[in-house]
């Protein structure tokens, strides 16, 4: 249930297992959180590995980084594999210093980092200017990320699944699901009944209401677009954003335009959201003139919307307690389209009765 970027990885993955599987969406595939998100792929985390080390312990922290970055380079190889219609930039991060961690704070960082044999090199500020030209005290570089366009690559991976006779359906809602140790019925807005062996709920943000909380949040985003400028462009193109809170993030896409966005706020009403849509476009536009001035910050387009977090930045994939055969991938933040593809991987074994060892990180509980 949901055909956004996780409904299609875990899609395409159960059907490569043989598997038939049906596609349901309420408004329409890619849509939803999957088409507002910015698509900046990495396997860094939302929260600093030093701060999820603190939450829940260093061994459980150094491994959600490390599956992380696994699913990364997962999708990575998916892409080329399956000769997946999608263009893709590989591009190094830096990710600045900011309100959550200073210089000092991303030295310490990438020094945890190092010792958990996880990419990033700490940069000073000479370092940083000498390199990328940006002025700041100092930033955290890692490699090898990737950036894409969100709804190419769900319709790429869709298409990948119907060629392994997967099916879908949109718009259709499901309003109610009756689960038994045998089999789960998900009984739909038009009156029609889906039997199956397993129900997968894929649905971003918008929480079925049999799914326990799990810590999750919905917030909103705002970003905003410019016009091509080829010739303004920073050097190497690097995925840029802040160790802060809100954090700002900016890429640049195949035609020389600069994504940029952030202005994070921890609401969902979506008409307060789409009301700010004006203001936030000024302070997206006016910060992304203090942090690369030679750029043209004027927005060609803005655009806002919600999605899941968590309090510690994991998401929540696996069995739904108390509804035999129901399964969830839910709670997400920044790193939405790399857990899909973790999501892919956890479900798939699931289903299959294989145990991964991963998965407890990820449970609900």
């Amino acid at each position: 249930m949901g055909g956004g970027i996780s409904g299609a990885l875990v899609a395409l993955g159960l059907a490569k297992q043989g598997r038939r599987v049906v596609v349901v969406d309420r408004r329409g595939l890619g849509r939803g959180s999957t088409a507002a998100s910015t698509a900046l792929l990495q396997f860094e985390l939302d929260l600093p590995l030093l701060r999820l080390s603190r939450r829940i312990g260093r061994r459980d922290a150094v491994r959600a980084w490390q599956c992380s970055l696994d699913a990364l380079r997962s999708l990575d190889r998916l892409i080329v594999d399956d000769r997946l219609a999608v263009q893709v930039a590989r591009r190094p991060s830096v990710y600045l210093a900011g309100t959550v961690l200073n210089a000092a704070g991303l030295q310490r960082e990438a020094a945890l980092r190092t010792s958990a044999g996880l990419p990033g090199e700490w940069f000073s500020r000479a370092a940083l200017a000498r390199r990328f030209g940006l002025q700041r005290t100092a930033a955290i570089v890692s490699s090898d990320n990737l950036a894409v366009d969100p709804r190419a690559l769900t319709a790429a991976v869709l298409r990948a699944a119907a060629a392994r006779h997967a099916k879908f359906f949109a718009p259709v809602e499901v309003l109610d699901v009756h689960a038994t140790a045998r089999r789960v019925l998900a009984v739909t807005d038009g009156g029609a009944e889906i039997e199956a062996r397993a129900l997968v709920f894929c649905s971003g943000y918008e929480r079925p209401k049999i799914v326990p909380p799990h810590g999750q949040r919905v917030s909103s985003t705002w970003a905003i677009a410019t016009k091509p400028q080829k010739k303004r462009l920073w050097p190497e193109q690097c995925l840029i954003w802040e160790a802060s809170d809100p954090y700002l993030y900016v890429r640049t896409t195949a035609d020389g335009r600069v994504i940029c966005g952030g202005e994070d706020e921890d609401f969902s009403d979506t008409e307060a959201r789409d009301a700010l849509l004006s203001r936030k476009t000024a302070r997206l536009s006016r910060k992304l003139g203090q942090l690369l001035p030679d750029v043209q910050t004027e927005a060609e387009f803005a655009w806002t919307g919600s999605f899941g977090q968590s309090d510690s930045s994991l998401p929540s994939i696996g069995a739904v307690p108390g509804h035999p055969r129901c399964y969830a991938v839910m709670g997400y933040g920044g790193n939405g389209i790399t857990y899909s593809m973790l999501a892919s991987r956890l479900i798939c074994a699931e289903l299959s009765g294989k145990r991964d060892p991963d998965a407890r990180l990820f449970r609900f509980r």
